[in-house]
């Protein structure tokens, strides 16, 4: 997994790039699966599967192929023996959950239809009401999954991180959105086109059920959003979404402004300040304008509501009955 960047102006993604193994004696043309995008993508990582290989490894740019930006020590399995380059600021590879735990078959299907793109804050993913041409794994980012009411007015009910998946509604079948869904925080996701899904359900058994578990998944925290949304202080639900955003996105920072919780937690921006402020007060958060960094999780944890605790034993239980 190669991230490529761009400032705008002198630096710029290379035209291509190419992957090569180290034999012992010489390095040598790595052989590629597949790779996505196919051309070269800054702001966003660029995803090479090569044939499993355990060697020393290197990315080259340039029309020459011998300028070397960059080396590994070994290669990353992703699954039963299917190896990924992983060059990244971050380190890591794909981070979707429900791809990487796809079956070899079933990855290298996918690759074939997927693509790599950014997902841009407020941009719309789905909208309600509307028929869904795409679908989206999340990598990395967050989105927001909204329920839309007649005069405008909007609530959370979902959040999708890198756990999950934008257009459910596509994997029983159906082809318009109840809901709508935008991207709250910047990142990556993999689009595949909802003709393209449908084909690879029918073919994919394990995407298909890790899709429908995640359904599950999905229906739970709804639920559970709007019971917490009703029942409980604006502290407790905002210490509540700190925490379920925290473990989608990862870092102690969290992007956001108070006219944003107020929208997504459906109460008043002067409810958010003080809400914010308690929580400050308690040296659990600090709050800067355009984002909320969490200094103690575990006291953090304390002062949600029973929501947050429910979900992630929930989560837990079913990750358990499924293995």
């Amino acid at each position: 997994e190669l991230y490529l960047w761009a400032d705008g102006d002198r630096v710029r993604e290379p035209k291509q790039y190419a992957i090569q193994l180290w034999d012992g004696a010489a390095w040598r043309p790595a052989r590629e699966r597949s790779r996505f995008p196919t051309r070269p993508l800054a702001s966003a990582r660029n995803v090479v599967l090569i044939e499993p290989a355990q060697r020393d490894m290197a990315v080259t740019v340039g029309t020459d192929g011998h300028t070397v930006i960059g080396q590994l020590p070994h290669v990353i399995p992703i699954h039963e023996q299917l190896a990924a380059l992983c060059l990244g600021v971050d380190g890591h590879s794909m981070h979707n959950e429900i791809l990487l735990g796809l079956p070899r078959k079933e990855c290298e299907a996918m690759l074939e239809k997927m693509e790599l793109l950014e997902m841009r804050t407020h941009e719309v993913l789905n909208e309600m009401g509307e028929p869904i041409g795409q679908c989206y794994f999340v990598n990395s980012g967050l989105a927001s999954i909204l329920t839309v009411l007649s005069d405008g007015k909007s609530v959370e009910v979902g959040l999708v991180g890198k756990e999950g998946f934008v257009g459910l509604p596509l994997v029983v079948g159906l082809t318009t959105s109840a809901t709508r869904a935008v991207t709250q925080i910047a990142g990556t996701a993999y689009r595949v086109s909802a003709p393209d899904l449908s084909k690879l359900l029918r073919t994919c058994p394990q995407l298909e059920k890790k899709l429908n578990r995640y359904s599950q998944a999905f229906a739970l925290q709804a639920t559970q959003v709007a019971a917490c949304n009703r029942l409980h202080e604006v502290e407790e639900r905002l210490a509540r979404w700190l925490l379920m955003s925290q473990d989608r996105i990862g870092g102690n920072q969290v992007p956001l402004t108070q006219e944003f919780l107020a929208h997504m937690l459906g109460t008043r921006r002067a409810s958010v300040t003080v809400a914010a402020g308690i929580l400050q007060k308690a040296g659990l958060i600090t709050y800067t304008r355009g984002a909320v960094t969490i200094m103690h999780r575990g006291n953090l944890e304390d002062a949600s509501c029973e929501c947050y605790e429910i979900l992630v034993n929930q989560s837990r239980n079913w990750k358990n009955e499924s293995r």
